[in-house]
């Protein structure tokens, strides 16, 4: 073993000759208690997997309590990743290896883990008061319940207690670093690199050293115990994906918008003001982008959902880009807002970062049932366009896409991603900032009255986009009236005049329809498959990867994914009925189903799921396979 106290390159080397599997994919799934820092370990070895060149994704799930009852079942925190030498959609249906922390972490988890399947089991923590406190009659590690799976018993306390021991740590303060401990091992077993763990816990913990020591000292200690003892009988090679050429980082769907939100403020030459309440789990969008004050980026942290959104769209007012975050609850109370920003015209970005309901539901578990709320859930004829990111990284290009149609149309824009792709991560190409989209502005510089006069009237629109102009307070001259009443066309007076309302209502409406959204393309390899997978947001993955599947077995299908959902694009219809069935995935009771239903007539098959987990690709595939063996009269 070579390290930098040694005088090597600081990375850990075998030295046993050990049988060395190349594998083309693995998902391994580390889960433990909340308190044993799984998002921590897990994002560590994504972080090595990245670094190393494998395609990965990753599904982080933890309790929505900040401390859940040691032991527990609704205690267990879990971070899958899968990771490959190919490119890949989702974060894995099944582990391949589980790692389990406790009694509680494998009774939670073991259901997943598919025959023949890899166990490693911290058995310090099988003891009896904790094996009961999750419903076992008997130790799994003694009696044959595990029989159908390879396990692999570490005493992960004891042994990283004796690695520490010299540190003067206190027991119970040294097992807290178990969990590098079994990040060690876990890179010795699949050769991952150790030299930017070490240094990011050095960086990470440089105001305690002792602390940033320890979980080195442990990590190193799971390495070195996968490389002297004999239980591990063969180690594991993915080679490095094939990307396209560039500089990639890996990327959260949450730190992409805060990104996102940087780069159209820096596009648009617009300072921006994110008025924002503090939810899961959009939080961490407002934590990041309270780093970028730099680019001229103003973080309000404000006391409620209301006066975050009214920020924002008084930021708008004064000639800002005003951006809001939340999730469904906080979309709920920000509706009235958002309507004024309808009303009055104004650019405004709202971005719902989705999670299950209703109420408060499950704050950390995924869902995709706002669509509906995001379209009609506000008082009166209130359009408001609508973009839906499909991963991660697409979120930066998403935020994007919602700027461009705020500033062009002076319109409230929803972006809805979801708990699965704000906390999932994967590799992300870094753009070019030479090939960002131009979004700069014109503010309104002069009086506009068509009837010829010195004033401005804040309704004249331009013939082709509808937008009005916008006109900064303050600008000489451009004094003029908006708010939440009715407006009377063109003078912006106030107005209860019938035929005026029903025309403002019908040009609010004609400007979101007449939005300029790419039409939607179509992966249909052959050109004739009968049967059409139509998808938004996070589904995008499972789809992808269930519609592979199903071509792998030599059948025919096409997929199509919306990213606009108001205005839908306008080729939708066209595509619909080039197939004989439609099938739509949801996680929700088929909310984009009825839309299409009832705006296309077509009859669209719902798929829904609503248990705060994303699709698996076999559920879905199982699901495609049977509608194409009845398109087919096979029998079921």
């Amino acid at each position: 073993m070579e390290s930098s106290e040694n005088g090597g390159n600081g990375e850990l080397k075998s030295l046993r000759a050990t049988q060395v599997t190349t594998l083309d994919r693995v998902v391994v799934r580390f889960a433990g208690d909340s308190g044993d820092g799984m998002q921590l370990t897990g994002d560590r070895f994504t972080s090595e997997a990245a670094a190393f060149g494998n395609d990965l994704a990753t599904l982080p799930n933890f309790p929505a309590e900040i401390r859940a009852p040691a032991g527990t079942l609704p205690g267990v925190s879990s971070f899958q990743i899968h990771f490959a030498d190919y490119d890949i959609l989702t974060p894995g249906d099944r582990p391949d290896v589980l790692v389990a922390m406790n009694p509680a972490a494998l009774k939670a988890n073991i259901a997943d883990l598919p025959v023949g399947g890899t166990v490693i089991v911290n058995t310090d923590e099988f003891t009896k008061r904790n094996l009961t406190k999750v419903g076992y009659d008997s130790d799994p590690l003694e009696d044959d319940s595990l029989a159908n799976f390879q396990v692999f018993a570490v005493r992960m306390a004891t042994l990283t207690q004796g690695a520490l021991k010299e540190t003067g740590l206190s027991k119970k303060d040294a097992e807290r670093s178990k969990n590098m401990f079994a990040l060690g091992l876990l890179s010795w077993m699949y050769h991952r690199p150790t030299e930017r763990t070490e240094r990011f816990l050095r960086e990470k913990f440089a105001r305690k050293p002792e602390i940033a020591e320890a979980n080195v000292l442990a990590f190193r200690a799971g390495w070195n115990y996968g490389e002297t003892t004999e239980a591990f009988a063969v180690t594991y090679d993915v080679p490095p994906a094939e990307f396209p050429r560039g500089t990639y980082r890996q990327i959260t769907g949450n730190m992409a918008l805060a990104y996102g939100i940087v780069a159209a403020g820096q596009c648009s030459g617009l300072p921006v003001l994110l008025g924002s309440y503090p939810i899961t789990p959009a939080s961490d969008i407002l934590h990041e982008l309270s780093r970028h004050k730099n680019f001229n980026i103003t973080t309000m942290q404000a006391e409620d959902e209301i006066a975050g959104v009214g920020a924002a769209l008084g930021a708008a007012y004064g000639g800002s880009l005003g951006v809001t975050t939340t999730s469904g609850p906080g979309i709920a109370l920000k509706s009235e807002t958002i309507g004024l920003g309808v009303m009055s015209e104004l650019p405004l970005v709202v971005i719902d970062v989705q999670r299950g309901g209703p109420s408060t539901g499950l704050p950390t578990k995924t869902e995709q049932a706002d669509l509906l709320q995001a379209m009609f859930g506000r008082n009166g004829e209130s359009p408001v366009p609508i973009v839906a990111p499909q991963s991660p990284g697409d979120c930066f290009d998403a935020v994007l896409e919602a700027t461009r149609i705020a500033l062009k149309y002076r319109t409230p824009v929803l972006l809805l991603s979801d708990g699965a792709i704000a906390n999932g991560s994967e590799p992300w190409l870094i753009p070019n900032v030479e090939e960002l989209p131009d979004l700069r502005v014109t503010f309104a510089k002069e009086p506009n009255a068509l009837d010829g006069s010195d004033e401005h009237w804040p309704y004249v629109r331009d013939t082709e986009t509808l937008a009005r102009e916008w006109a900064v307070p303050g600008t000489p001259g451009l004094q003029h009236r908006i708010g939440g009443l009715e407006k009377a066309d063109g003078k912006g007076n106030i107005s209860y005049d019938p035929d005026n309302h029903d025309r403002m209502v019908r040009l609010r409406q004609a400007k979101v329809d007449g939005i300029d959204v790419a039409d939607l393309t179509v992966d249909d390899p052959t050109g004739d498959a009968r049967l059409l997978v139509l998808g938004w947001g996070s589904s995008y993955g499972p789809i992808g990867a269930a519609c592979r599947r199903v071509r792998g077995e030599g059948l025919k299908i096409a997929q199509a994914h919306l990213r606009h959902l108001t205005p839908f694009p306008r080729n939708l219809g066209e595509v619909l009925r080039s197939y004989d069935r439609v099938v739509i995935p949801e996680m929700n009771m088929g909310q984009l189903a009825l839309l299409i239903r009832g705006r296309f007539l077509v009859d669209a098959r719902p798929y829904n799921k609503v248990a705060g987990v994303p699709f698996k690709a076999e559920e879905l595939q199982h699901v495609l396979t049977g509608h194409l063996n009845e398109l087919e009269g096979v029998p079921a």
